[in-house]
């Protein structure tokens, strides 16, 4: 079996994964690092989970540990999708590069200007880095990437799924021609990866595991969801997911929710929070500051439940995460592969559970045709819709609140006819002609000056002069 020392790592690298309780590579690690220390472009695929991070980190300090870095520019760059990527990657970084003299900058939203400028004015070795931040500091004369030798794209499919690619392309003009490129993904869709051919001059392909396929030590099943009724379909949907977490005992220690909305997640956790369980909310509209106080925590141990959008999905390594709860079906396959890897991590044991309802069903296909397997059906812990109705009893109200909904103008006087006994019809029938009396009246009011009252004057009161004063008649003598 290949260990640590036959990959022709560097000293102080080899020391540093030691400490850090790694003694044999992966699949990954063991097919990309001799390429890449060798000088070549490098397209790994792999599952979410089998450590890619160290896979480009290792090689890039062991080749990075001789020359200095100039002002303004960076001798590598890696690239990441989101900032929970990024911050991921920096972390890796700074545990494999403890005994290496070189020196990193993040550069994420989030985080003031002048904190990057005062990194990067410095000098940096690598450069970690999203792709809208990194152009802001280029596009202000900040940063120069003319010394970059080593290009590491993560998540590669994301990337350029995601709407980057007119940034990507930007941010390899702007890199050197003989630079050394390394792409990797867990997924790479066919058309995803003729436009990586465009990027990489001969790689090294490391494939250890077909494209998008799941991890065999996590458990996998899916509960079919349909709401009794349409309005109370949310409310149902959470009342499920706290009896599947309930239902999975002492085993779930600790979970991450996936839903396809940020707005979703925010009341999932609100629900859970009100409901006595640890949780907290994570997606892309949070402060920077929040989200890494929530991860910490979640780390730590300190929240329990962390609810989280698909920004979450991608690169955070957090070991011990024994659930992942679907409380969405994705509506991008490949999602499904990302957010499920964040458990089962490490050779440990995980599970994946997912709520699908009927509008879902087209994803739920789309997912189990991506990772070719049938996911096992789980028994609703509710019970069917059915039950659902009899144990609830707001539903019995419902039928005198409908007709009062849908009774229109036109209807009320039929029903009113049939409802009211004789005494009370033959009231309103009486009342009849006076209404119809009232337009008549307003007729004759509208015609009063041009018959009965033609010989007054109207409107001047005293003031009318004397010929005006005169009758018709007199008017006609005259």
């Amino acid at each position: 079996m290949t260990q640590f020392n036959d990959l022709n790592l560097d000293k102080k690298v080899l020391k540093a994964v030691s400490e850090a309780g790694y003694e044999t590579p992966t699949p990954i690690q063991a097919g990309a690092i001799p390429p890449a220390l060798e000088g070549r472009d490098v397209l790994g695929i792999a599952q979410t989970g089998t450590g890619k991070t160290a896979s480009f980190t290792l090689p890039m300090i062991s080749m990075l540990h001789r020359g200095r870095a100039r002002a303004r520019m960076p001798r590598s760059l890696v690239l990441c999708p989101t900032r929970e990527l990024a911050a991921q990657v920096a972390e890796n970084f700074d545990t494999y590069a403890k005994y290496s003299k070189l020196t990193k900058a993040l550069l994420i939203g989030g985080v003031s200007f002048k904190e990057q400028d005062a990194l990067i004015d410095r000098g940096v070795d690598v450069l970690i880095a999203t792709p809208g931040r990194l152009l802001d500091h280029f596009e202000r004369g900040k940063l120069l990437l003319t010394g970059v030798q080593i290009m590491v794209v993560d998540e590669a499919d994301r990337m350029l799924d995601m709407g980057f690619i007119p940034d990507i392309e930007r941010i390899f003009g702007l890199t050197p021609f003989t630079r050394q490129t390394l792409f990797f993904s867990a997924t790479m869709a066919p058309e995803i990866e003729r436009i990586t051919n465009t990027f990489l001059s001969a790689p090294a392909r490391i494939e250890v595991a077909r494209a998008a396929t799941t991890g065999e030590n996590i458990r996998q099943g899916v509960v079919h969801f349909k709401p009794s009724r349409r309005d109370r379909a949310d409310k149902e949907k959470r009342a499920l997911l706290r009896a599947m977490i309930d239902g999975e005992g002492e085993s779930c220690t600790n979970a991450i929710i996936f839903c396809n909305r940020k707005i979703d997640v925010d009341i999932v956790a609100k629900s859970l929070i009100k409901h006595g369980y640890n949780a907290a909310p994570i997606h892309g509209d949070l402060d920077q500051s929040q989200r890494m106080k929530t991860l910490d925590g979640f780390r730590e141990g300190n929240v329990h439940f962390l609810c989280a959008s698909d920004v979450a999905a991608r690169g955070l390594d957090i070991p011990a995460v024994s659930h992942v709860f679907n409380y969405d079906v994705p509506s991008h396959a490949e999602d499904y592969v990302h957010r499920i890897g964040r458990t089962g991590r490490a050779g440990r044991k995980g599970a994946a559970v997912m709520i699908c309802s009927p509008r879902d069903q087209k994803y739920f296909e789309a997912v189990e045709s991506l990772v070719q397997m049938t996911i096992p059906v789980m028994e609703n812990p509710l019970g069917t819709a059915t039950e659902a109705e009899v144990t609830s009893p707001q539903p019995e109200k419902a039928p005198e609140a409908k007709p009062k909904r849908s009774r229109s103008r036109k209807k009320a006087p039929e029903e009113t006819a049939t409802a009211k006994p004789a005494e009370e019809t033959a009231t309103s029938d009486a009342a009849v002609p006076e209404k119809k009396a009232e337009p008549a009246e307003r007729k004759n009011r509208g015609r009063g000056r041009q018959d009965n009252n033609r010989d007054r004057v109207v409107g001047m009161g005293d003031d009318a002069p004397a010929f005006i004063r005169l009758s018709f008649s007199e008017r006609r003598s005259s």
